[in-house]
Parts: C-alpha cells; sequence; structure tokens
C-alpha cells in the first residue's frame, strides 16, 4: 500500500544521498591530490607565455566534395 510506497521513496532517497555524497568526497580526494602534486612539480605545469587562439589549435577543414 501507500506506506511501502513511502517507505521505498524514503529508503531510495537516502541510498541516493549517500551515494552522490561518496561521489562528491571521492572528486574531492582526486582534485585535492592532483593540486598538491601540481604544487610539488610546478615545473611540469608551467604556463605558457603566449595565449593560442582556437584556430590555431584546430586543424584546418577541407571538405571531401
Amino acid at each position: 500500500g501507500v506506506h511501502r510506497q513511502g517507505l521505498l521513496a524514503t529508503l531510495g532517497w537516502f541510498v541516493g544521498y549517500q551515494l552522490v555524497k561518496r561521489a562528491e568526497y571521492m572528486h574531492a580526494k582526486v582534485d585535492r591530490e592532483l593540486f598538491e602534486y601540481i604544487r610539488h612539480h610546478p615545473v611540469d605545469f608551467h604556463a605558457s607565455a603566449e595565449k593560442k587562439r582556437i584556430g590555431q589549435l584546430l586543424e584546418d577543414f577541407h571538405p571531401i566534395r
């Protein structure tokens, strides 16, 4: 009946909440590790002096027909 639907909806909400919380924790953990690596190895991640435009990054378009 209705009480079973309410129970399952509450259970589904709780499980979904826990899964989202765990996923956010895992992503935050990976971000923290990556930023720490970047902080300890700045030579590997130096910013280029000149900014490239999108036209310089993409290959020239040659239509097939």
